[in-house]
């Protein structure tokens, strides 16, 4: 059975009833935290439409949606590191997804680490402008996994 979403009544209903009736922007879209489910680290952020949203569940690995080459994204399609979905919140007003994940391979970002968000701002450090420091090594090389 092919997964369908609630309808987006009211505020309440939205906030309480316990069907799934997610928010799209303007664009159609929903950003998409995922969070390794084991450490509970964050690995990237992406966003879904409809259309990824509805195979995400269906399939159980996370599908997105990308921006830059407007086109559904199966992740791991092409480097095999696939996103395996051990559960997915959503917010009070149901515009905002959390999605917990097995990550299989070397690592979540195309620049090669585990995670996409492999640095910190600097704070404090007064520097102009304000520093980035790298919080991760590469994990894998991403010339050998994304061939052109």
């Amino acid at each position: 059975m092919d997964p369908t979403f609630g309808q987006r009544d009211s505020k309440k209903d939205i906030e309480e009833l316990p069907v799934f009736a997610p928010k799209f922007d303007s664009d159609g879209l929903i950003p998409a935290l995922a969070i390794d489910s084991e450490t509970n680290e964050p690995l990237m952020l992406a966003y879904m439409n409809d259309e990824s949203l509805k195979m995400t569940i269906k399939l159980g690995e996370a599908v997105y949606y990308s921006r830059s080459r407007q086109e559904i994204w199966h992740k791991g399609a092409t480097s095999g590191h696939t996103q395996k979905i051990k559960s997915i919140k959503t917010d009070c007003d149901q515009d905002a997804l959390i999605i917990y994940v097995d990550q299989h391979g070397s690592g979540a970002c195309h620049t090669g680490r585990n995670s996409c968000f492999y640095r910190e701002v600097a704070i404090g450090d007064n520097t102009s402008p304000t520093a980035l420091r790298f919080t991760e090594d590469l994990t894998f090389n991403p010339e050998d996994v994304y061939k052109k």
